[in-house]
Formats: structure tokens, C-alpha cells, sequence
């Protein structure tokens, strides 16, 4: 019996192949747009970091006052970082910006000093925004509280949208390569099933039967999850060669964890797969075969 068993499973044969070559592709697939995800999700959240929200101070605060704000105001958790504009250092910005000084017309500076913000992405939803609002405000020194509402407000929008689309094609295809799977190692497995039940017929338990398909799944699912990953970062290192600032964007640690989920979902789904299709073959009558 080991005799036959060496002979019916030692041969790689090329249904094996087709099987490696569509998991790994559809896992490649997927992980591609995981990645798509997350430098969306930074990138998106880079923008979020960039808008501009300015306390702007009632005339004749001191300095020292302003300052302390300044300092109190760093200290909250949703203050990415804060820069202070005197009320001359606005002047010189206003003369460079518009190429002429108000000075000339006026005997006096009309401009007020100012904080102004950058919040951590969290804090950028128009909820959020309405309280620290009404946080910042509480202050004695606080005159406005002033940003482009309407910039926020679409940007949010816009990214919500594009989220949903994402997490939509996402599951969408989650589930293609779910069933892309299954039914790939199934048809591989159908060209099997009169060995199985001749194995059956001369005496093999189930187990005996199965494991030398389980095993090949596994491997099959392991050399498809690495070419997968392979690509994946073939792909990556090409982008950030061609857009250096994606750089910028990487995070170790979720590559790593998306590097391990292929390799969990490629050794997962072909075991699973392998195994009720065998289970399956081994439950069927002999006319229910052909």
C-alpha cells in the first residue's frame, strides 16, 4: 500500500500547479488592495494633520499670556502641533503675501496675533472639531476660532466615500478569492477521486488517505502564500523607487502583520478546502463518482 500511496501523491503533478498559480494570484490581488488601503488611509490621514485651525487672540493679551495658551493647548491629545504669529510677524506675512503694506494707509497694525493648530487625524471629524471649538473658546485669551469649514467638510466626506468603495471591493473580493480557492482545489481534487476510493476499497482509514492531500495543500497554499508576498513587495519597492515620498507612508509593523495574514489565509483556505473535498469523495457512493 505505501507502494501505490508513493506513486499516486510523489508526483508533483500539473494540477498542483494551476492550483499554487491561482491562489497566489488571487491572494496577490487581495493584498494589493489591503495595501492600497492602508497608504490610502495615511495618506489620507496626512491631509487630515495638515489643515490649519487658527486661535485667533483678542487685541492687547501679553505675550507671556499667549504663550502660556500655547503651552496649555500642546498638552491636549488632539493638538498635533501648535506655532505662535505675533501680531508683527503677521504684518511681515501679510506684506509678503499680498506685495503691499497696509502701513502706507494706516498708522497702525489692524492684524491680531494667533495660534494656530494642526490636529492628529483623529480629532477631524466634525464632531470633534465642534468640541475642541467650544475647548478652545473657554479661554479668556481666545477671540475666533477660525478654519475652512468647507475644506473640512468636503474632505471628510470625500474620504468617507472612498472608504465604504474600498471596504466594499475589499469583501467583494474576499469572497471571489474564498470561492476561487475552494473551487480551484476542488477541481483538482475531482481529478483524484477514483484514487481515493480505490485507497478506500483496499482498506486505508481516512486519515491515511487524507493526510497526503492535506499536505500537499499545505504546501501548496505556503509556496503560493510566499510568491504572493513576493510580489507584494516587489510591487511596493518599485513604487516607492518611482514615488520616493511613499517612503514616507510605510509602517513595519502592518506590513508584517499583512505578510503573515496572506501566509495565514494561503495555508488556511487550502486546508480547508482540501480536506472537505476529500471528506466529501470518501462520503460518495461509487455511481455518484462518475
Amino acid at each position: 500500500m505505501a507502494q501505490v500511496r508513493n506513486k499516486i501523491y510523489g508526483r508533483f503533478k500539473l494540477n498542483h500547479l494551476y492550483s499554487i498559480f491561482s491562489i497566489g494570484l488571487v491572494l496577490f490581488m487581495l493584498g494589493l488592495l489591503i495595501l492600497l488601503f492602508i497608504h490610502g488611509k495615511k495618506l489620507a490621514n496626512q491631509f487630515k494633520e495638515n489643515i490649519e485651525f487658527t486661535v485667533i487672540i483678542k487685541d492687547n493679551v501679553k505675550e507671556n499670556a499667549i504663550l502660556v495658551l500655547k503651552k496649555k493647548l500642546e498638552k491636549e491629545p488632539w493638538v498635533k502641533s501648535a506655532g505662535y504669529v505675533s501680531k508683527e510677524e503677521a504684518a511681515r506675512i501679510f506684506t509678503k503675501n499680498n506685495q503691499e503694506d497696509f502701513k502706507d494707509l494706516l498708522n497702525y497694525n489692524p492684524l491680531f496675533a494667533s495660534i494656530n493648530l494642526k490636529l492628529n487625524a483623529a480629532y477631524t471629524s466634525a464632531d470633534s472639531i465642534n468640541a475642541i471649538e467650544k475647548r478652545v473658546m473657554s479661554n479668556a485669551e481666545a477671540g475666533e476660532f477660525y478654519y475652512e469649514h468647507q475644506l473640512v467638510q468636503v474632505l471628510n466626506d470625500n474620504l468617507r466615500k472612498l472608504s465604504w468603495i474600498i471596504i466594499g471591493i475589499s469583501l467583494l473580493l474576499l469572497v471571489i478569492a474564498i470561492t476561487l480557492i475552494d473551487s480551484t482545489i476542488r477541481l483538482s481534487m475531482y481529478s483524484s477521486r477514483f484514487l481515493i476510493r480505490s485507497m478506500q476499497l483496499v482498506g486505508a482509514t481516512r486519515s491515511f488517505i487524507t493526510w497526503p492531500f492535506t499536505k500537499q495543500s499545505l504546501l501548496n497554499g505556503l509556496i503560493a502564500s510566499v510568491l504572493a508576498n513576493l510580489a507584494l513587495i516587489t510591487v511596493l519597492n518599485f513604487a516607492i523607487s518611482q514615488i520616493p515620498e511613499l517612503m514616507a507612508l510605510q509602517d513595519a509593523g502592518q506590513l508584517i502583520l499583512l505578510f503573515i495574514g496572506i501566509f495565514t489565509m494561503g495555508l488556511l483556505l487550502s486546508f480547508l478546502s482540501t480536506h472537505f473535498a476529500v471528506q466529501k469523495y470518501l462520503s460518495m457512493k461509487l455511481d455518484e463518482l462518475y
